[in-house]
């Protein structure tokens, strides 16, 4: 008995933080999605026998345009194409699978810019204080004012369509939640003891904040970072979708279902595939977001 407990009191905190993340139903539920998300966007090039933005009508026998699925397993005696072809004889299994890869590349990237950035002025806002507090959060306000993606939409007109230009105005966007909470974070640490304990010992300002404050501070916007991840791919999704985003012929799923959204009901594997795909990724690090945020957070520790 004895033994059990010092072993329990020997996990680490990443230790214990991952066993309570992995004793949740949703959690494992979420990670089992994003490992399927994950392995079907590195193994694109295997799994799919196309190449996403080649035009079929004229090199393969029997391909028409809108064709649907069709399985030889289950008695298809078509050319295969799992998820059929598009209204440009396109492969839309190959499209599904390498717009995986587009849309975790840009989930991350999207969420790591505002993160760096976010993070950044609100710890400097939190530990200084004064007017440059005042003069930081009053931006952020600013940003937090319009609807996040009615100014994405507008950043994007001003710069200029495409993915880059879009993974940017998503960032941009996303940065006063990340700030706003690094904010937070900062401000219930810099009064602590180990704080008052650094001055004492002569460390600067600087390294008060980047050494101590931070790495105590990044819970809270590690789980709003899992959590945004969804939220990022599903802007650019949006984007993407009114013509703002990736432009043709690259495979993104926003941009298929946008391109096909008149076929929905007269041709629906064009539209529904993609939108399984938006669907199941979001629903993935949602999922994580929650069983980070328990596992994470001490006050929701059973």
């Amino acid at each position: 008995m004895s033994g059990s407990r010092q072993s329990a009191s020997a996990q680490t905190p990443f230790r214990r933080a991952l066993r309570s993340f992995l004793e949740q139903r949703t959690a494992r539920v979420g990670l089992s999605l994003l490992v399927v998300l994950v392995v079907a966007a590195l193994g694109a090039d295997l799994f799919a026998s196309y190449n996403p933005i080649e035009v079929l009508i004229d090199k393969e026998p029997g391909a028409v345009r809108l064709a649907g699925p069709c399985i030889n397993a289950l008695g298809c005696e078509g050319p295969q194409h799992i998820f059929g072809l598009d209204s440009n004889v396109r492969d839309v299994f190959a499209r599904v699978l390498h717009g995986a890869r587009l849309s975790l590349q840009v989930g991350f990237l999207t969420v790591g810019f505002a993160i760096v950035v976010g993070a950044l002025i609100g710890a400097v806002s939190g530990f200084v204080g004064g007017w440059v507090d005042n003069l930081l959060m009053r931006i952020m306000d600013v940003l937090l004012a319009f609807p996040s993606l009615l100014l994405a939409i507008a950043i994007v007109t001003v710069i200029g369509p495409g993915l880059i230009n879009t993974q940017l105005a998503i960032g941009v966007v996303a940065i006063p939640i990340y700030a706003r909470v690094m904010r937070a974070s900062v401000l219930s640490l810099r009064d602590r003891e180990f704080v008052a304990a650094s001055r004492a010992l002569g460390a600067s300002e600087s390294s008060i904040l980047f050494r101590k404050i931070l790495p105590n501070a990044l819970t809270p916007i590690i789980v709003q970072g899992t959590l945004g991840i969804g939220g990022a791919i599903l802007d650019v999704a949006a984007l993407s979708f009114l013509g703002l985003g990736a432009q043709p012929p690259t495979a993104e799923w926003g941009s298929m279902i946008g391109a096909d959204r008149n076929l929905l009901f007269s041709s629906p594997h064009v539209v529904i595939f993609p939108g399984i795909a938006i669907t199941m990724t979001v629903l993935a690090f949602n999922l994580i977001g929650d069983g980070l945020r328990d596992a994470l957070d001490p006050r929701l520790q059973r």
